[in-house]
């Protein structure tokens, strides 16, 4: 079958004239069975034309299609797939925030704000000026003495203070003792205790004294500290504590 179909038939004998000739080509058509395949090109009014889906990925060339023929992606935003399956790309949100607020699972950071984020989770040392009870506690008599602080009472005057950004408390221990034993101990989150400083003597040693001082971790959630003293040698200074500080992220 010819690919065109001629839009004057002519019969043996009969007479020519221009507008018969004429009629030849104005009046032809495209042979819709062998002028497309059906496939990729088909007939539209009498023209050809790119079938819908027509273009499959085996008739474009490798590296062909420019990213000016991508459809526009709006700003601050990348092609992905965060569906949790194989999906068409769909637009993902670039999130600038320096204190990664949004908390997305589905979104992606500037290298900016996980610069800025890293750099507020380097730790900090911050003075305090107050707190349950006072931060310095001495013991002079012979017992068991236990204070207990509060995280949510402790304050300071540092900008980038706030009782939930604690992760250490630093805590200081002093002990002197003559006849006898005495210590100060920090109850650690798994509620054992652990010795800051310690004395030890009896009647016939010389008077002694130790001190030390330790970061006691605070974990999230934590509500509390207790430091102990425990004096069996009543001196002046049997036992003295003092919270020196707090080791805080600023970026929490």
């Amino acid at each position: 079958m010819a690919v065109i179909t001629s839009g004057k038939t002519f019969a043996n004998g009969e007479q020519l004239s221009a507008s018969k000739l004429n009629q030849v080509i104005t009046a032809a058509t495209f042979n819709a069975s062998d002028a497309v395949d059906g496939s990729t090109m088909t007939l539209v009014g009498g023209a050809m034309a790119v079938r819908d889906d027509g273009i499959v990925t085996a008739k474009i060339a490798d590296s062909n299609v420019t990213k000016a023929k991508i459809e526009n992606v709006a700003n601050m935003k990348a092609l992905g797939n965060t569906s949790g399956s194989a999906a068409a790309p769909q637009e993902v949100a670039i999130l600038d925030e320096d204190t990664m607020s949004s908390d997305s699972a589905t979104s992606l950071a500037t290298q900016q704000s996980i610069k800025a984020f890293v750099t507020s989770m380097r730790p900090k040392f911050v003075s305090l000026t107050g707190g349950t009870t006072d931060l310095t506690k001495t013991t002079a008599s012979a017992s068991n003495a236990e204070f207990t602080y509060n995280i949510a009472d402790f304050t300071s005057s540092d900008s980038d203070f706030g009782t939930s950004k604690i992760v250490a408390l630093i805590v200081q221990g002093f002990n002197s003792s003559g006849d006898g034993q005495n210590n100060v101990q920090v109850r650690l989150p798994n509620n054992d205790f652990t010795v800051i400083s310690s004395t030890s003597a009896d009647s016939t040693a010389d008077f002694t004294q130790d001190h030390g001082s330790t970061n006691i971790p605070i974990n999230p959630g934590q509500s509390s500290i207790v430091i102990k003293h425990a004096v069996s040698d009543a001196q002046t200074s049997a036992a003295i504590s003092v919270i020196k500080g707090a080791i805080i992220h600023p970026g929490l």
